[in-house]
């Protein structure tokens, strides 16, 4: 769905490593050939096994990036915000992507080809630094994900993934701004929509948490962390 423009002139992503370099006389001139994308809440734009067509910026809006994993059942690896990018491991030499994007709500992306990407990357040396740095901390991320999941119980998992979403959105009127089925929940955390459904409800009984359909808010974030404190995992923003 096109037929906004996303101005990166205008635009406020200041975290934007697009945005970041866009003073650049050279980078000025690739940015013009950028494709702007609005999506519907539900839309997917990224379809596992699907040939590369260039990374995503998201301008405005939020998306969840996820993998199948066995027996068909979806993994979600993380959640994205205004700034944030989508596809860059399909990026260089990956001919076609290894996860799928869904806009958890009304979604504008800036799309730039490969081919534009690797014209900018070799033209400004301050964007190809920034990704270098990017990449290196997408690696970290990934290392310490896996070593803390390794060593989670379930109870720290779900604690986790939403203390990482209340790291990210932030919350509005006492609730998370990010509304997450139980299930969604359950595929970003590793467990099962019961074990998440069951610990929601304890936490809730302990005064930890809020509950109202699907929403959740955070009543108390220092004792949240607490329980996680022993694995030292605060990366993830």
């Amino acid at each position: 769905m096109t037929g906004v423009k996303a101005d990166c002139s205008t635009c406020k992503n200041s975290t934007c490593l697009i945005k970041k370099n866009y003073l650049s006389e050279k980078a000025k001139h690739h940015t013009d050939k950028k494709v702007t994308i609005a999506c519907k809440k539900g839309q997917n734009f990224i379809i596992e096994g699907a040939p590369v067509h260039g990374l995503f910026f998201v301008y405005k809006g939020k998306a969840k990036v996820a993998k199948t994993g066995i027996n068909g059942r979806e993994q979600i690896v993380r959640f994205v915000g205004d700034g944030e990018i989508i596809g860059h491991r399909g990026f260089g030499g990956g001919q076609f992507y290894q996860i799928n994007a869904v806009a958890l709500e009304h979604t504008v992306l800036c799309n730039f080809s490969n081919d534009t990407m690797k014209s900018m990357l070799k033209e400004v040396p301050e964007l190809t630094y920034d990704f270098m740095l990017f990449y290196a901390d997408e690696l970290n991320r990934s290392e310490t994900k896996v070593k803390k999941f390794a060593q989670m119980t379930v109870r720290e998992k779900v604690i986790d993934a939403i203390l990482y979403i209340n790291r990210k959105f932030g919350q509005s009127n006492g609730f998370l701004n990010l509304q997450l089925s139980r299930k969604e929940i359950a595929d970003f955390a590793g467990t099962t929509d019961e074990q998440v459904i069951r610990i929601i409800s304890s936490l809730k009984k302990e005064g930890l948490l809020l509950a109202e359909g699907k929403k959740l808010g955070i009543v108390d974030i220092p004792k949240l962390k607490k329980e996680i404190a022993d694995h030292n995992f605060f990366l993830d923003s």
